[in-house]
């Protein structure tokens, strides 16, 4: 009979180990029940010179503090291994994944440097993609898509070719007049220096001799540079020529993506694995929804910047009020630099044609446009598609300007856009709060001692179990 009381509870013994093992492994173990207790008791009791395990009426509960200590202890373990802290382990792969991004970025920006035709090439081609596809869209419904994409470009070809016209034709119709009330303008200019409320007066005199002085040292700096300025005029027949491939090349792509984008992008989507095709959808969907935004916004705001400054400048009286009027319309897509830029050239010729009144109310009245465009064009024409702070807007447009020179003020902005939509498509939006917590001495001073004793708690709970 003693025999088979020790096989029994050797038995018992391991069926109590394996189903120790196996509670251990779960990361919330249950609460002790009976059944625990006998196995723990089991497993610590002392054993007789004969293997057989002594009998106890000791209660034991180490079965039970392992268990439930078994989660806490592995935490602590895992935020105190090598001395280095959970926070600073995380906050460090945070930095290493803000390295990762960087360095993708830089790899992006040097290859479109590398490739920089064919980057425009693709841009021109989304951004006329962005504005003539609702009129394709809606052509599509009484003709053939491809039908209805012949008509849309052949139609924008036919707007901007009346509009070069018109500014040409108004350009040279009034050149004879320009030029005399350019000279008078000169001459009010060169007599307001020479006998005006200024502190310094310059003779007219003084003033020639000054404009010759110039001119003798643009004719010997072209007669010593002949060889040089040659070989910039051959390399800029050369950049000529690269500027009718790239506008072939983006017409090239226009058709096909006004014609067959969506099939284009369908193909696109079947390539990628089954569970990533949803959200890079998403993804792509909130970058071209915003893209396309910024392009039709800016198509509109410019147009209306425009038509407001050939206004203003008929007006006032100003001479090339078309020309001028059609570079304000194209300085409004080079953000916070365009506009005053335009405004400045303006301001000039008023200045040549009319005199100093004349060039005031033009400035003043340019100035006024820029405040209309931004504070009730853009957000009523935009709205919500591109929600960008002012902050951000000049940040990237300087960085865009040293990168990438006129070109990178021009797509920095729309690619800042794009980038903030796609980001704002696939992470997790948390509750906003109305403002942050005040951050008091006394309460920064609380926390970090109640994380003092948290930490020496944990060492006191992690020494005893190892003396345990």
């Amino acid at each position: 009979m003693a025999s088979i009381g020790g096989r029994s509870r050797e038995l018992l013994g391991q069926v109590g180990r394996q189903l120790t093992g196996r509670v251990q492994r779960r990361v919330r173990p249950s609460h002790t029940t009976a059944v625990d207790q006998v196995i723990s008791q089991a497993q610590v009791a002392p054993r007789s010179t004969r293997g057989e395990v002594t009998r106890t009426m000791r209660p034991t509960t180490a079965g039970r503090l392992s268990l439930r200590r078994m989660p806490d202890r592995a935490v602590r373990a895992e935020s105190y291994a090598d001395g280095v802290p959970r926070w600073i382990r995380r906050y460090g792969l945070m930095a290493w994944l803000f390295l990762g991004i960087v360095i993708v970025v830089g790899m992006i920006v040097f290859a479109t440097s590398r490739i920089q035709a064919v980057f425009i090439a693709v841009f021109i081609a989304l951004v006329v993609t962005s504005l003539l596809d609702p009129v394709v869209t809606a052509l599509a419904r009484y003709v053939p898509r491809p039908l209805a994409t012949v008509l849309g470009l052949l139609g924008s070809f036919a707007i901007v070719a009346g509009l070069v016209t018109y500014v040409v034709t108004s350009v040279t119709t009034q050149w004879a007049t320009l030029s005399e009330r350019f000279g008078d303008g000169i001459n009010q200019i060169l007599e307001f220096f020479e006998s005006g409320p200024l502190p310094w007066h310059f003779t007219q005199a003084e003033i020639n001799n000054a404009i010759n002085q110039l001119i003798d040292q643009a004719t010997t700096y072209v007669q010593e540079n002949a060889g040089d300025l040659a070989g910039t005029v051959l390399s800029n027949a050369g950049a000529v020529a690269l500027i009718f491939t790239v506008l072939a090349l983006s017409l090239f792509i226009t058709i096909f993506f006004l014609a067959r984008g969506a099939q284009m992008w369908r193909w696109f989507l079947n390539q990628l694995p089954t569970r990533n095709r949803d959200q890079v959808h998403t993804a792509a969907s909130a970058g071209w929804y915003t893209f396309s935004g910024y392009a039709r916004g800016t198509m509109i705001v410019a147009f209306a910047d425009g038509v407001l400054a050939f206004i203003l400048l008929t007006v006032v009286g100003v001479p090339l009020a078309a020309p001028l009027a059609v570079l304000v319309f194209i300085g409004a897509f080079i953000p916070l630099i365009g506009a005053p830029a335009a405004m400045i050239v303006a301001a000039v010729v008023a200045l040549a044609a009319n005199g100093i009144v004349s060039a005031l109310i033009v400035t003043i009245g340019v100035a006024l446009i820029g405040q209309i465009e931004g504070h009730i064009l853009e957000p009523l024409v935009m709205g919500k598609q591109v929600s960008l702070h002012p902050v951000i807007v000049a940040l990237g447009v300087t960085a865009g300007t040293f990168l990438g020179g006129l070109l990178g003020a021009v797509v920095a902005i729309p690619l800042i856009a794009v980038a903030w939509a796609v980001y704002s498509s696939v992470r997790q939006v948390d509750p906003p709060m109305d403002e942050p917590p005040a951050a008091t001495p006394r309460r920064a001073r609380r926390a970090l001692e109640r994380r003092g004793e948290l930490e020496a708690r944990g060492r006191m709970s992690d020494d005893l179990d190892t003396q345990d």
